[in-house]
């Protein structure tokens, strides 16, 4: 799949989950850009914006496999992988597999099940399997977590630990609908006799493995990667945090920025392409100091301090063809950067 036709399709996709789920663009190509990533994706809000219709509908348009877990104080680890069930018919065990296996699976209110039950979600989302009574059986591919946690009410809540948020590549936030969408909602309810709007297949499971194989041919210029490592070791000697944006967060970064270049059928990346999956990717792995917190920061500032503080790259954009804005190849713009490169040592 070349990168225009996998752009198209990436359209169409949003076209289609559109049509049900009534949020910010920006906000459905940033669940888009996570599954093409081939990570995971936390979605903080309160109840009734529309978190598990957008699961169900994503899922619905990428023609994948759907499990819903319910998350809450009594749900055992056993309740979402599966376990060893014994079979009087054939007098041994038989491993019954957990609503985790499945292509999309939606962990709602994940922050309601104890530690011991979320970290059961860990190998899961790290390694594509899990591991019951010491055998390992892997998960269908692909396989992704949309999880949802409410941020009001922390009353019979356990907060996810650093581990935790680390394996999702994406928090996001879908909030308020304006009053025109919000209007928009009304009268779509109003012509359907299901509360629920349904989504039609836009891919198939191969297509959307294709998909996620693309951004792995992405090009990203060095001056690019150099950006993506600073931005993130930018964040550990801020003196408001105390734990900044791990290795993994850094990768995960770069990643992220090559499945935005996706979305928008190029083959490169470029640096509005890494402005924009920054926020959603540092934010959640940002640990603040007791002093910045009672101070009233939020990881959105360290950031936007960060981002002011890291000089953006001069990156020369390219062609589809491969030839740059001035119409010189590639090759082209090489040889000459590196005359100028040798000129620039002799003075």
């Amino acid at each position: 799949m070349d990168y225009d036709e996998a752009g198209a399709t990436c359209r169409r996709i949003l076209d289609a989950v559109g049509e049900a789920v009534i949020a910010d663009e920006r906000f459905l190509e940033s669940v888009l850009t996570g599954i093409l990533a081939q990570g995971h994706v936390l979605l903080e809000d309160v109840p009734g914006t529309g978190k598990t219709l957008t699961a169900r509908s994503f899922a619905s348009a990428l023609n994948l496999s759907f499990s819903r877990i319910q998350f809450t104080p009594d749900l055992l680890p056993s309740d979402i992988t599966g376990s060893n069930v014994y079979n009087e018919g054939t007098g041994e065990f038989e491993f019954v597999p957990g609503p985790v296996f499945s292509n999309l699976l939606l962990a709602d209110e994940i922050n309601r099940a104890p530690p011991k039950t979320q970290a059961a979600l860990l190998e899961a989302m790290g390694e594509g399997q899990v591991t019951v009574d010491g055998e390992t059986t892997a998960l269908p591919s692909p396989f992704f977590v949309i999880a949802t946690q409410n941020p009001i009410e922390q009353e019979g809540t356990f907060g996810l630990p650093e581990a935790q948020r680390d394996r999702f590549i994406f928090k996001l936030a879908m909030g308020y609908p304006g009053f025109d969408d919000e209007r928009t909602l009304i009268d779509r309810r109003a012509d359907r006799t299901s509360q629920s709007p349904s989504v039609d297949p836009v891919v198939d499971r191969e297509t959307v493995a294709e998909l996620q194989s693309v951004p792995e041919t992405v090009s990203v210029d060095g001056k690019l990667r150099d950006y993506v490592v600073e931005l993130g070791r930018a964040t550990r000697e801020d003196d408001r945090v105390e734990v900044g944006v791990s290795p993994r967060g850094v990768q995960r970064l770069f990643e992220a920025a090559r499945a935005a270049a996706v979305i928008n059928g190029r083959e490169f990346v470029v640096p509005d392409d890494v402005r924009r999956v920054v926020y959603p990717t540092f934010a959640h792995r940002l640990v603040l100091t007791t002093e910045a917190s009672v101070r009233g920061a939020d990881p959105a500032a360290v950031i936007d301090d960060v981002l002011d503080s890291v000089a953006v790259p001069a990156v020369e954009e390219r062609a589809s063809d491969g030839r740059s804005a001035d119409g010189r190849s590639t090759r082209e713009s090489s040889e000459r950067g590196d005359q100028q490169d040798e000129r620039g040592d002799d003075h």
